[in-house]
This record gives C-alpha cells, structure tokens and sequence, in this order.
C-alpha cells in the first residue's frame, strides 16, 4: 500500500458525534473562523471527500502529497457539501478538493440567501477573488486552482458532428438545426443550460429530455438518435464508448469551475500544505482527471490506487 498506510475513511455521522475515535475532531464549531489567527501548521490532518469519484480521487492524492510531506493524514467521507463545509469551517475537516465556481455561488447564497445573485462567472480570476473574499471571513483559504476543470459540458454524436460539421456550440447555433436535448429537468430553467444555450449560442433547444446529467440511458438516447445532445461533465470519459464527441464552449457560457484545495487556515493555512498540494496543480489536467474518473468507474479500479499509480507516474511520489 505503500503512500496509502494510515490513511483511514470515516462516516459523515462522525462529523456530528461526539464519542468518533479515530478521526481528528478539531476545535467546536462554537470557535469557527478565527479569521486573526496566523496559518496553522497541524501536523495532522483530515481531507474530505464528497464521496462521488472524483472528489474520492482527489481526497486520496491530497492525502498522498501531505503525507510525502510529512504530515499524518486520514479522509472523511461526507455525503454532500451542507455537512462538510461547516465541518471545515470548525476544523474538523482541513482540507477539501472544491470547485471554483460552483464553491462562490454557495457561500454567496450560504451567506446573502438562497435567493441571491450568482456571484462566479466564466472568468477564473474574477472567480477565485469573489470565492477568496467569500472564504476569508469564515477562516477558510483557497489555494491557487490547478489546470483541472469540471464544469459542465455537451455532446452529440461523432456522425452528427461530421455530417453537419460541428466542432463548437457556435457551429451548432448557426447550423439552426431543431435540438432535443438529454439533461436533468432542471436543464429548463437553469441559465448555464437550455436558456443559455438559447442565449448564447441561438441554439433551436426544440426539448429537454429529463434523462438526467451524464447518466447511460442520457448518453444512450443521443447514441440512437432520439436526442441530438446530451448535458454531461467536462470530465466524463466514458462519451467515446457512446459514440459521442464534446463541442467545445467557445463562448465560455459556463462558469470556471476549475479544481481548487480549500484549507481551514487556523490549522491547514501554512506555506508547507499550500506547497505540497500545489504539485498537483502543475501536472493534473481536465482530460488526467477523466481518465482517472475512467479507471474507476469503468475498470473499477479502487480509488488509492488509481489515484497512487497516477501520482508515482508524475514523479510526484
């Protein structure tokens, strides 16, 4: 197991339990954001894993680089982001892989209402200085984002783009051909898909068939021509299986929901954390992080080592 030895996952119910032994608890939450305080320097620390894929793969080599780095580790495993941000305000969480703008829209609505503005924006460096000044008050630093995106993305098939030489959503725009649509229901009205597309792009979207985000049936329904387009991830790699090819966004309708490490500053905000994290940011990719996604999704490789076997063949371990 080599990296891998000491590195314990928890349940969510820990986060909210008293009696947890095993897993670093942390100041309570009644002592959050000690904003004044200097970066800490813990020498142990705890990574959270939303628990789908991707974010278990970034969790694991988090952990591997911090380890490399001299500091015990162990991942928390939490089911969604309204548990573990308040744990990593509290401390006892340190560390969690976050989206650039998906992570400012919630804290803006965490902190303004739920009605609020959308705050994040296709720019990255307007992103990162609205999330930065969001983050700040809550004792919470986000380091610099790497090269990884996953935002949100759309495909046809590979035929389809051929025939009506397609490479981006403007191509599809001017074509005016009629879309039916393969998406989540909330696709109707969220401004990032049919409406933006509409917007945007002048994309005739003629229907959305509520097939779900990047789901197979989704995908399966663009394959044998009864959507022409599907919503999924910028890092799912499993679209060549179904035939298809992403357009690209070239107009930048979607936010940059670029791959960033949010720490806990009182215990995870030193120069040392910042630096080991900040290796990944020089090799990960958009395209690394779909393959990674691939091996476990689709080989059902395990998590640890996936996400070991990539960072030894980067030098990084």
């Amino acid at each position: 197991m080599g990296p891998w030895w000491g590195v314990r996952v928890c349940a969510a119910a820990l986060l909210v339990s008293s009696s947890a032994v095993g897993c670093a608890t942390g100041p309570s939450l009644e002592n959050r954001g000690q904003v004044t305080a200097p970066p800490g320097d813990s020498r142990h620390l705890s990574i959270g894993s939303a628990g789908f894929t991707e974010s278990e793969l970034l969790a694991r080599m988090y952990a591997a680089l911090l380890g490399k780095a001299g500091y015990g580790t162990d991942i928390l495993t939490v089911g969604n982001r309204e548990l573990y941000e308040p744990s990593l305000e509290s401390g006892q969480i340190d560390v969690v892989p976050e989206y650039a703008a998906t992570f400012a829209d919630w804290l803006n609505a965490k902190t303004k209402g739920a009605d609020a503005d959308p705050v994040a924006s296709p720019d990255l460096g307007t992103t990162m200085k609205v999330l930065r000044n969001l983050a700040g008050p809550r004792g919470l630093t986000v380091l610099p984002p790497g090269r990884a995106v996953d935002q949100n993305a759309f495909a046809v098939t590979a035929a389809y783009a051929k025939q009506h030489r397609l490479q981006t959503l403007s191509d599809l725009g001017r074509s005016k051909l009629p879309v039916r649509l393969a998406a989540g229901d909330e696709c109707v009205q969220r401004p990032f898909c049919a409406p933006g597309l509409r917007r945007t792009y002048g994309i005739d979207i003629t229907a959305v068939d509520p097939k779900g985000v990047g789901t197979t049936p989704a995908k399966q329904a663009v394959q044998n021509g009864q959507d022409q387009m599907v919503l999924t991830t910028s890092t799912d790699a499993t679209v060549e299986q179904f035939g298809l090819v992403f357009l690209a966004d070239d107009k930048k309708l979607q936010n940059a929901d670029y791959v960033v490490p949010v720490v806990n500053r009182a215990r995870a905000g030193s120069v040392r954390v910042a630096a080991a994290l900040g290796k990944l940011n020089s090799v990960l990719t958009t395209e690394d992080l779909a393959r990674l996604n691939q091996r476990v999704d689709s080989w059902r490789r395990l998590p640890e080592d996936v996400a070991s076997d990539y960072l030894r063949s980067k030098g990084l371990l």
